[in-house]
């Protein structure tokens, strides 16, 4: 039953975000008590807490069965953002906006989790690129690796990107080419080109 709720209410908040979806929505679209939700969780921002990491490790699966399967890095971080975008389809409101406003403490956790997740995945990834001669062998990895988070988290900031004005996919595959770009060698750019050719959105 704990998994259901989870389930239920990762939807409902991707959908209609943490702050509108209250605990007798959730219990009516389940068809079930707020009794029973109570079991399971004390208050509300105990289930935001377990959905917000539920969906952070989740995700994390996923981007770890791409790393071990992607022919290289240039297409593996498109794949994670697809991945990503894909996973996330359904997110009409900006859950991340609404946890950093309303819940604040969950919200620097996931961050913190973030950051330790994509920088050591980013770092392998880079110096994978470096050792199969698609990344230039000058690049600092480590310093590559935190602005890559840095400017992929800034992104999803709405004041500097309005979302009536941009759109994720959008800043997201702009960023990404951004990002390749300034580290690839001339082996890299080939394999870059190619691929924004076939997989243009």
């Amino acid at each position: 039953m704990r998994e259901k709720i989870i389930r239920k209410a990762s939807e409902l908040f991707l959908n209609l975000g943490f702050k509108s979806v209250t605990m007798d929505d959730i219990a009516n679209e389940m068809g079930i008590s707020k009794k029973t939700i109570y079991v399971h969780f004390n208050n509300k921002t105990k289930l935001v807490e377990a959905v917000t990491f539920h969906l952070f490790d989740t995700i994390c699966d996923g981007i770890d069965d791409i790393c071990d399967s992607a022919p290289n890095p240039i297409e593996e971080l498109y794949s994670i953002k697809m991945y990503v975008m894909q996973h996330l389809k359904n997110e009409k409101t900006s859950p991340q906006f609404q946890l950093k406003k309303y819940y604040p403490q969950i919200h620097a956790q996931l961050k913190f989790k973030q950051f330790e997740k994509m920088h050591s995945s980013v770092q392998d990834s880079l110096q994978q690129g470096v050792d199969t001669g698609v990344f230039r062998d000058s690049i600092d990895v480590d310093f590559i690796s935190r602005m890559y988070f840095t400017g992929m988290t800034g992104i999803k900031d709405n004041m500097f990107f309005p979302p009536e004005q941009y759109q994720m996919e959008y800043l997201m595959e702009s960023y990404l080419e951004y990002h390749l770009r300034a580290i690839v060698t001339e082996k890299g750019f080939k394999i870059l080109n190619q691929f924004i050719t076939k997989n243009q959105s």
